[in-house]
């Protein structure tokens, strides 16, 4: 496992932890948070990109919870889906999460609709970030290590002439 997929994995956990433990944060850990973390891990994008569609999830969870607390029903449900699928191809935001976003209102049932919008900001924007120092960590942490196994690789050669077989 490499140093980002641990960083991803703690930052998963740790919302998860904090919408146990935070009343007001119940929306801040949603189910596309891991899908969005393995999009962002399995392809390289730029920070621009990434920026693209952190901004097309959270206008996605705009416009759904717009939709929900206009008039929650599968009618809005079909409208937002149609909608948001049809932003996604418009602005070539090429993460299919964002679809899976919109449609939080639909099953959450917080109490407070306006914390969704917000909490999807907040999650991608921390995984961003999260991803960013994982990044940094590799890039000083890969030179120590590799140095500390090839210290490690030319200590352990054993020379024949090392090898006593007499006892």
């Amino acid at each position: 496992m490499n140093m980002r997929s641990l960083f991803i994995c703690l930052y998963v956990m740790l919302i998860y932890w904090l919408s146990m433990h935070v009343s007001f944060l119940d929306t801040l850990f949603f189910p596309t948070i891991g899908a969005f973390s393995f999009l962002f891990l399995t392809r390289s994008y730029s920070m621009r990109e990434l920026g693209k569609i952190t901004f097309g999830a959270v206008i996605s969870a705009l416009l759904g919870t717009l939709l929900f607390y206009l008039y929650p029903s599968p009618l809005t449900l079909f409208v937002n889906a149609v909608i948001t699928i049809w932003l996604i191809r418009k602005f070539n935001w090429n993460a299919p999460p964002i679809a899976a976003v919109a449609l939080i209102p639909f099953f959450s049932h917080s109490a407070h609709l306006w914390t969704i919008p917000i909490s999807v900001c907040a999650a991608l924007l921390g995984l961003v970030f999260t991803l960013f120092m994982a990044e940094l960590a590799e890039a000083k942490m890969v030179p120590y290590f590799n140095s500390v196994i090839k210290n490690k690789s030319a200590a352990s050669v054993v020379k024949s002439s090392d090898i006593d077989i007499a006892s």
